[in-house]
C-alpha cells in the first residue's frame, strides 16, 4: 500500500474511532437531556418512597428535567432491583436501595441479581430510626433493667416486628446476641399489627420504626428505653441510644441509599451524588424529610459503598447466628 493510500486509511479509521467514542462522551457532557428514572422498590407512601420523593424533586429542578419516581414493589424488595439491575447504565436509571437490600443476600441463595456488582453506590440518602420500645406494664424504665429483667426471666419475654428477616426483627436478634437475652421473636405482617398487640400486652417489647413508635409515646401505653441509631436521634430527642445504655457498640436502623447500574458513567455518578447531597442538605428538603420520620444522611459514594459492605456482613452473621430463614 502506498504511502498516501495508508495515509488516507489511517486517518479515516481514526476520524470512525473518534466517533464511537463520542456518544458516551457526548452523554456524560450534555446529560440530562431527558427524564431520569429513579425506581423505588416498595409502594407509594413509605419512608424509602417518601425519602425518594423528597430528595429527587429539588434535583430534578436543578437539572430541569423531569424526574420519575417509578414503584416497582413485591417480594421484599426484590422486584425493584431485579429490574433496576436491567436497566441501561446510561446515566438515566437509579435505584433507592434499602436495608433489605443488604439481608436479602444472606437470606436468600438464588438472587437473579448481586448488590454488590449489579451496581454502583452514588451515595446514603436518610436513615429511620429504631426504637426500643416496651409495653407499660414491664417493670423496666432503662436498657439495662430490661436485660436484666430479661436474664431474671429468661423465655418469658416476646417481641414483635413486623417480620421475618426484617430490619425491626434482625435489631431484636442483634440485641439478644449482644446482651446474652433470650427476648422470643413474634413475627406480624407489617409494623402496625405489631404495633397493636404491644398495645394491648400480647407481646412486651418491640424494636419499632420510628413513624410505628412516634405517635403512640406520649398515650402512656408503651415506654421508650432507647434509640439503635449511634448517636441520639432528632426525631427522638431526650431518648438514649443503646449503645449508650450499657449495650456499646449496638447500631441498628432502616436506611435507604442511591445506587445506579453497574457502567454508569464515573462522571454523571459523581454529578448526581453531589446534587442529592445539596438536596439533602437544604432546609425544606431536610425539614420535610424529619417530619416523615427520615433523618438526612448526605455522604460520598465512596462511603456508601463502604457501609453497605459492612451491612452485608454485619447482618449476615446475625441471620447466621439466629438460623434465621425465608420459606
Amino acid at each position: 500500500m502506498h504511502d498516501p493510500q495508508r495515509r488516507r486509511l489511517m486517518a479515516g479509521l481514526g476520524a470512525a474511532w473518534a466517533a464511537a467514542s463520542l456518544p458516551l462522551q457526548a452523554r456524560a457532557a450534555k446529560w440530562p437531556e431527558h427524564p431520569v428514572n429513579f425506581i423505588v422498590p416498595f409502594p407509594p407512601g413509605g419512608p424509602v418512597d417518601t425519602t425518594a420523593r423528597f430528595t429527587t424533586q429539588p434535583m430534578g429542578e436543578a437539572w430541569k428535567v423531569p424526574v420519575v419516581v417509578d414503584n416497582k414493589a413485591g417480594a421484599g424488595g426484590i422486584v425493584g432491583a431485579q429490574a433496576a439491575a436491567k436497566a441501561g447504565a446510561d446515566g438515566y436509571h437509579y435505584f433507592f436501595a434499602s436495608i433489605h437490600h443488604a439481608v436479602l443476600p444472606s437470606l436468600r441463595a438464588n438472587l437473579s441479581y448481586d448488590i454488590t456488582t449489579d451496581f454502583v453506590p452514588v451515595g446514603m440518602a436518610a436513615v429511620f430510626p429504631i426504637v426500643l420500645v416496651v409495653h407499660e406494664s414491664l417493670p423496666v424504665k432503662t436498657v439495662e433493667e430490661l436485660i436484666a429483667y430479661a436474664k431474671q426471666h429468661p423465655g418469658k419475654l416476646s417481641f414483635g416486628s413486623s417480620g421475618t428477616g426484617g430490619g425491626t426483627h434482625l435489631a431484636g436478634e442483634l440485641f439478644n446476641s449482644m446482651t446474652g437475652t433470650r427476648i422470643q421473636h413474634v413475627p406480624y405482617r407489617g409494623s402496625a399489627p405489631a404495633m397493636q398487640d404491644l398495645l394491648g400486652g400480647q407481646v412486651q417489647v418491640m424494636f419499632a420504626d420510628g413513624p410505628s413508635a412516634r405517635p403512640h409515646l406520649e398515650g402512656g401505653k408503651i415506654r421508650p428505653l432507647g434509640v439503635g441509631n449511634p448517636e441520639p436521634s432528632a426525631l427522638f430527642p431526650g431518648i438514649p441510644t443503646i449503645a449508650a445504655s450499657g449495650v456499646p457498640g449496638y447500631e441498628a436502623y432502616s436506611w435507604s441509599g442511591l445506587l445506579a447500574p453497574a457502567g454508569t458513567p464515573a462522571a454523571i455518578v459523581k454529578q448526581v451524588n453531589a446534587d442529592m447531597v445539596r438536596a439533602l442538605r437544604d432546609p425544606a428538603t431536610a425539614q420535610g424529610l424529619l417530619k416523615a420520620g427520615a433523618e438526612p444522611k448526605p455522604g460520598t459514594p465512596e462511603e456508601f459503598g463502604a457501609f453497605l459492605q459492612a451491612e452485608i456482613a454485619k447482618w449476615g452473621k446475625v441471620i447466621k447466628a439466629a438460623g434465621i430463614k425465608v420459606e
